[in-house]
């Protein structure tokens, strides 16, 4: 098995329904935040990461993420035509991001049915898992920073925030300590779905990265459908811990939720108050409402 984690994959097969109508044929993973589809950020945070190869778990009508990372012939031509050099260098580059390869998952069976769905691909070493829904701004890219701790504790490690209060109860939350020499490592020694405020066993909410090893596929194939019928991955994981060393890593960035209508807005402002095309204008704007 090689230790170095080199895959990464994105379960994008969901059917997006807090976006309807909009995602009635549209892939959520293909919403624009400000001029760019959301899936498109977590690529680039991975590639940015040092990752050689992209696996995309898409469903049905999930076309469109496979149009977007592939070579477009004719607009490439139409913008060489007309001379526009710099759109034709923001088309080619999309295409020429990443090795990419494409799963189906015939049915929306859940996160752990999605991560399965990639273990031809993975194979025999460790790999990362990237929810699309997660876009996490971070001066050191957030699986990068995952990787360097994977390197360091050999164990799959997960990506985690602090949350305060009553919003703890819609997260995954892990059970464990703090590690005495490294304040944003987590060692873990369980996770609780969804807890009462009451009964969270921390404050520390698993967000969407993960870095696991390929004994989670056998783990997962193992795993009996939860609520809804679905797989799910936290299963897996917990299984996993009863064999290998699991950490938490409260990451080092700021996380937006942008399958989430008002994390997507939330996003969409501050990622444009960051540019500096639009930033000026657009703060100018804000500035002029009458809020």
């Amino acid at each position: 098995m090689s230790k170095q984690v080199r895959i990464a994959v994105f379960p994008a097969g969901g059917l997006g329904t807090r976006f309807l109508p909009a995602t009635k044929v549209i892939p959520k993973e293909m919403l624009a935040l400000v001029d760019k589809p959301v899936i498109q950020y977590g690529v680039e945070e991975a590639v940015a990461s040092g990752i050689e190869h992209i696996i995309i778990v898409t469903g049905r009508g999930k076309g469109a993420m496979e149009d977007h990372f592939d070579h477009s012939f004719e607009l490439d031509a139409a913008l060489a035509r007309k001379g526009k050099h710099e759109l034709l260098a923001v088309s080619r580059g999309v295409s020429s991001l990443a090795q990419i390869s494409y799963v189906r998952q015939k049915e929306p069976l859940g996160l752990g049915h999605a991560v399965l769905c990639a273990k031809n691909l993975v194979g025999d070493e460790p790999f990362a898992v990237l929810l699309p829904d997660d876009v996490i701004d971070a001066e050191v890219p957030c699986l990068k920073q995952m990787m360097g701790v994977f390197d360091e504790r050999d164990g799959a490690v997960l990506a985690a925030q602090t949350v305060e209060g009553e919003g703890i109860s819609a997260y995954g939350v892990l059970a464990g300590s703090e590690d005495p020499d490294n304040w944003r490592i987590f060692n873990c020694t369980g996770m609780v779905e969804k807890p009462k405020f009451a009964d969270a066993p921390s404050k520390l909410a698993i967000v969407g990265r993960y870095i696991l090893t390929p004994r989670i596929f056998e783990l997962l194939a193992e795993t009996k459908p939860g609520a809804g019928g679905e797989i799910q991955l936290t299963d897996g994981i917990k299984a996993l811990l009863k064999e290998e060393k699991v950490f938490g890593y409260i990451i080092d960035g700021k996380r937006y939720d942008v399958g989430d209508k008002f994390g997507m807005l939330q996003a969409t402002v501050e990622f444009a108050l960051k540019r500096g095309d639009l930033g000026p204008p657009f703060r100018a704007y804000l500035k002029g409402l009458a809020l």
